[in-house]
């Protein structure tokens, strides 16, 4: 059973979630949040497998509750951020503090279940046409970078990793950057798989991130096809 927290200031959408998460065979609501304060210490409390975080919240927001509860060496609880993409100015900065992804609030009840089981499997939740249009729109917009975790630089990689990861932060998907680089589904994940490990990122989302503060992908322009 997926044990999941809701952390949203708006109690109609908690319930909305609550009916989508519990009418899943293999999920169970186990508490809920009206701020980020809140949702940090019941996070610690609760041990969920994934928080559904709101990211404008009173007090502490989704940005600070996520990486209080990233910070917690304890804590293995993935966060997915939801968000009306057109208001927030802070989802970059909350998957730089460690979110495992993001969600816009209308998104369909059959995304959000299977985005809660992506992220408990380890995989990020990188919708390909919502990230080009958010790094796009944020990036440069944060004070100094600071990398999630001590990494070398991009000389690790090989020329191929390095255009796997760059075509990662545009947000084209596994089967786009094999269709780009001539190559199969299959040969693109072993390339991520070892992007993340040389690079010590978690995830993709950690991925798009490391992309852009390296230098190695550009903001302006950056998804132009």
């Amino acid at each position: 059973m997926i044990r999941v927290l809701l952390a949203d200031d708006q109690a109609l959408v908690r319930t909305g979630f609550r009916m989508i998460v519990e009418n899943a065979p293999d999920m169970a609501v186990v508490g809920e949040a009206g701020d980020g304060a809140e949702a940090a210490a019941l996070a610690a409390e609760l041990r969920p497998d994934v928080v559904l975080m709101d990211v404008r919240m009173p007090d502490v927001d989704g940005v600070e509750a996520t990486r209080r509860i990233c910070a917690d060496g304890a804590n293995s609880a993935r966060i997915v951020i939801l968000t009306t993409f057109d208001l927030d100015e802070y989802v970059y900065a909350a998957l730089h503090a460690g979110a495992s992804g993001f969600l816009l609030k209308d998104t369909l009840a059959a995304d959000l279940l299977s985005a809660v089981r992506v992220v408990v499997r380890g995989d990020a939740v990188v919708a390909p046409s919502v990230t080009r249009r958010l790094i796009n729109r944020h990036v440069g917009t944060l004070p100094a970078p600071l990398t999630p975790t001590p990494a070398p630089g991009l000389e690790a990689l090989t020329e191929r990793e390095r255009e796997v990861l760059a075509l990662i932060a545009r947000g084209l998907s596994n089967t786009e950057i094999a269709a780009r680089i001539h190559v199969t589904e299959g040969t693109v994940k072993t390339h991520v798989s070892r992007v993340l490990a040389k690079l010590h990122l978690r995830d993709r989302v950690q991925a798009v991130v490391y992309a852009y503060e390296s230098g190695l992908a550009r903001p302006s322009g950056a998804f132009d096809r």
